[in-house]
């Protein structure tokens, strides 16, 4: 790397404290989470992103994913309410935002969009009428698919300053940004670092390890959590916990580096037990509890 980031570790967790609810909060209080994706062929993306979202802390949680799939859903997350969204072509999600997908955004702290999507422009148009809502208080997590549809929706975006996080690994940062992978790799902190003064947001660009960076300059790092975290859904479980801990009140970057930390040390805690290669993403969020202060 060539720009001088944090590590994070466990002086940098201890000088970032997440929020701590008191015996008075209700499940309100703690946090209100939306999670919007899936699609006919990857049906259970949102319930890794969802049980992260609890697992975290998060009081409520809603997950919004085509009709075929939303009552199966419901029953994998029974803690959750479940939103069936029309399904367009191929299986995907419509890319409409119905009366009761509005009625959902209004409601919730954070909402993550892309886990599951699989058509680039389907993710591009839904984000563009998610970001359509006229909020000044909701924070968006953009993940996956969802990412590349932000590079032609910059005026949206601009109404979002200071309140997105995007979650890309190197080839859905290629997307974003116009650079090849190689490129992205060589210096990923400059990168990450470019793309958050451009679209204002919380950049967590992840690799081997993770560098993630804020448009007012900070950079952070986090040297990873082993080679099993290289998994399916593995990105959908960090996407995530991070809307569960912005909805928990804590501030986008806090949320992004104790998202990295928890992830990391959840994939090495598994390891242990589960072997270094070979656990499944959906391991990861029963380990959040044990890492979070109490």
């Amino acid at each position: 790397m060539t720009h001088e980031a944090t590590p994070i570790d466990s002086a940098w967790i201890a000088a970032n404290p997440v929020p701590v609810h008191s015996s008075g909060t209700t499940k309100n209080s703690r946090g209100r989470v939306l999670a919007i994706g899936g699609s006919r062929m990857v049906p259970g993306a949102l319930r890794l992103t969802g049980e992260a979202a609890l697992r975290v802390g998060a009081g409520k949680l809603q997950m919004a994913t085509v009709g075929s799939a939303a009552v199966m859903l419901g029953l994998l997350v029974p803690e959750a309410a479940s939103i069936a969204v029309d399904e367009g072509t191929g299986g995907e999600i419509a890319p409409t935002l119905g009366p009761e997908l509005a009625k959902a955004l209004s409601e919730c702290d954070a909402a993550v969009i892309g886990p599951g999507i699989g058509d680039a422009d389907v993710a591009a148009e839904l984000l563009r009428q998610v970001m359509s809502q006229q909020r000044d208080d909701l924070v968006l997590v953009i993940d996956a698919m969802a990412i590349g549809g932000l590079r032609d929706l910059r005026s949206e975006a601009a109404h979002f300053s200071g309140r997105l996080v995007l979650t890309p690994h190197y080839g859905e940062m290629a997307v974003l940004s116009g650079r090849d992978e190689d490129a992205i790799a060589a210096n990923p902190a400059a990168v990450a670092h470019d793309a958050a003064v451009k679209f204002s947001a919380v950049v967590v660009l992840k690799g081997s390890s993770t560098v993630i960076a804020d448009p007012e300059g900070a950079l952070l790092h986090y040297a990873g959590g082993g080679t099993g975290l290289a998994t399916g859904g593995s990105g959908d479980v960090l996407a995530g916990a991070i809307a569960g801990l912005i909805s928990r009140g804590a501030r986008p970057l806090v949320a992004a580096g104790w998202g990295a930390w928890l992830h990391g040390q959840s994939g090495r805690r598994v390891a242990t037990t589960s072997g270094p290669i070979g656990f499944l993403a959906r391991e990861l969020p029963d380990e959040f509890p044990r890492l979070l202060p109490q």
